[in-house]
């Protein structure tokens, strides 16, 4: 990548925001993440910890944030609310186009896994295991979509990807790395479906570069995906009381960011974000 254009230290080696560093806790939130995986079954006294929500939440999300802190330091979440309308018109466009093209990939996959191995689709009648678990209690995990969200969005588009806004003009790549890493961290979508797994990644692949590019538009801000990545858990966990009512707000969510970028297009093609390292300008549209 190249180094810093707008005053932010420039990526080095073993400094407080060095590429080291990032790299470190980048490594940290992923072993981390795959550790609720692995850790209980290989060191069973490890349950006491993985066991409850509060112990998953320390490990899987307090200690990434945690060490980003420390290793990378607060500059790439300063902007994590800027330009708020701006925010939400390009939020909801990435997320309703890029949400409309996974759908599209997937069902390409579809029509291929049928013409190969049409056994295969039956697997993902098997139930999500993340719905199994909030069976019991659908509310709980319908508001606590919101906290995981936001701690999501600050991790992988605030801190993984967000590291490079302002260091180059080459945005592209480390928002479809982030993304890809963001999607290959839900293991338990490939221990679940095995060889159907991949009808998955898509969805999860693309929601990733839909925030990435969503943060890179409004020039940093964070809140309105972390407001969007909990509504998206929050519904799949909904369907839980009404299946269908889910499915129509999931649908109709999409429908909604696709209608606004195609309006947002019509009255303003867009020109670009506002620079990261210098205050953003008003909405480039009124809503």
């Amino acid at each position: 990548m190249a180094g810093a254009q707008t005053g932010d230290p420039a990526p080095g080696r073993g400094r407080p925001g060095g590429l080291r560093n990032y790299l470190i806790a980048t490594a940290v939130t992923v072993v981390a993440i795959y550790s609720q995986y692995f850790v209980p079954e290989l060191l069973p006294a490890a349950r006491v910890v993985y066991g409850g929500l509060l112990g998953d939440v320390a490990v899987v999300y307090l200690l990434p944030v945690l060490v980003f802190a420390l290793l990378v330091g607060g500059a790439p979440l300063r902007r994590y609310r800027t330009g708020m309308r701006r925010a939400i018109g390009e939020g909801l466009r990435w997320y309703g186009l890029l949400s409309l093209l996974a759908l599209g990939v997937t069902v390409v996959l579809a029509a291929v896994y049928q013409a190969v191995d049409p056994s295969a689709l039956g697997l993902l009648n098997q139930p999500n295991p993340e719905l199994v678990a909030a069976a019991s209690n659908p509310w709980f995990y319908i508001g606590f979509s919101f906290v995981a969200g936001a701690f999501e969005e600050v991790l992988f588009r605030g801190w993984i990807f967000g590291y490079w806004l302002g260091r180059s003009e080459r945005w592209l790549a480390p928002a479809i790395g982030s993304s890809a890493l963001f999607a290959l961290v839900h293991l338990y979508y490939a221990s679940t479906y095995t060889v159907a797994a991949p009808l998955i990644f898509p969805t999860l692949f693309f929601l990733g570069l839909a925030f990435a590019g969503a943060v890179r538009a409004s020039g940093g801000n964070l809140v309105v995906v972390a407001v969007l990545h909990g509504a998206t858990d929050a519904i799949a966990f909904y369907s839980l009381l009404d299946a269908p009512a889910a499915l129509g707000l999931h649908y109709g969510l999409i429908l909604i960011g696709v209608l606004i970028g195609f309006l947002l297009y019509l009255k303003s093609p867009w020109s670009g974000p506002p620079t990261p390292g210098r205050p953003a300008g008003p909405p480039a549209t009124v809503l």
